[in-house]
């Protein structure tokens, strides 16, 4: 290429590499000479002479049907996506479950096969945040870490306040005997939208009326009918995800109870088809493209790219110095 433009090896490769102290008419004669030869850069051997890859791997803890029927993986990785195209970074995904996958992909992204990763869904007790770090990869997580000895950075939705909204809306409305499907037991979004509903009932909180879920439709509809088979006259559940909560109104219906003039209901996301149901669902909105947009930035930050900060409103909080704490709302429809 050097000599079909007619000007040296090296600068070409300030040009090929994004240098800027070249001289734009040189610029132009190595530009239109790239374009003459359809030239593309061995991503192969730049990575070997830089220890870069110029790719990030959002990893999801969790099975293909999970990340590919739940809107919110699509929203995290659509906000990571834009980001890490603006930096000129590829996204890459990987999913997984077990402990063998979660060691084989360990063991491959230490390879050097990847500049970092976005963790997304982790559970308690994969570890899998743990290996990361240990084999030097830069992490940024999506959720609060269950385990506070995990000092890596993350970017989370205010869980517990959003639990406590909600049961003070079905307080509020009246309801007097309120349960919850709550999310995972080894998930912080479910931990701490338990605790905030714990508190937002105060002490007519009943652990009785609690049912754990998977942050699934079926999971919701199982959790919803061992709640009403064990007490027929709940009046007011709050669900920990909008697919549940889905799920929820299902069985209700077949029931012959009617939402929400017998339960009522508040879910927890606001997914697209929380508006579109019948009837559309009162929920806890969480910005979950802007959470992808922040994990996404962090990690480009601590690769070395100069990002600018990510516009929230309201301004998200940073309570330990690693974290950032998005603010959530409640949104108010028919079915509370």
């Amino acid at each position: 290429m050097a000599r079909h433009a007619g000007v040296s090896r090296a600068t070409v490769s300030r040009v090929v590499n994004g240098s800027t102290t070249v001289d734009p008419a040189l610029r132009e004669i190595v530009t239109q000479a790239v374009d003459d030869l359809n030239y593309v850069p061995n991503a192969a051997a730049r990575a070997l002479m830089t220890r870069r890859t110029d790719s990030v791997t959002l990893v999801a803890a969790e099975g293909d049907d999970r990340v590919f029927g739940d809107p919110f993986f699509a929203q995290i990785v659509r906000g990571a996506s834009q980001e890490l195209t603006r930096a000129g970074v590829q996204l890459s995904l990987s999913m997984t479950q077990s402990d063998l996958q979660i060691s084989s992909l360990s063991r491959y992204l230490a390879g050097g096969h990847t500049d970092g990763v976005l963790l997304i869904s982790e559970h308690g007790g994969h570890r899998l945040a743990e290996k990361l770090v240990e084999a030097g990869i830069p992490v940024v997580i999506g959720g609060r870490p269950l385990d506070p000895a995990v000092e890596v950075p993350y970017v989370d939705n205010d869980n517990v306040a959003g639990g406590r909204l909600a049961a003070e809306h079905l307080r509020a409305r009246g309801c007097r005997r309120v349960a919850t499907i709550a999310g995972p037991a080894d998930m912080s979004a479910g931990c701490d939208r338990l605790e905030g509903f714990r508190q937002g009932l105060g002490p007519d909180f009943r652990e009785d009326l609690v049912e754990h879920g998977l942050f699934t439709m079926a999971s919701g509809e199982a959790a919803a009918t061992r709640l009403f088979e064990r007490s027929p006259d709940i009046d007011g559940i709050f669900v920990a995800s909008d697919l549940m909560a889905l799920g929820a109104i299902s069985v209700i219906r077949k029931l012959g109870k009617r939402v929400p003039d017998d339960v009522a209901i508040v879910g927890f996301d606001d997914i697209e088809l929380a508006s579109m149901a019948e009837p559309s669902l009162t929920t806890i909105r969480q910005r979950t493209e802007n959470q992808g947009r922040l994990m996404a930035r962090l990690l480009l930050r601590q690769l070395g790219h100069e990002v600018d900060d990510v516009e929230s409103e309201p301004a998200p909080s940073t309570p330990d110095g690693r974290g950032i704490v998005q603010h959530v709302d409640l949104i108010e429809r028919e079915s509370a």
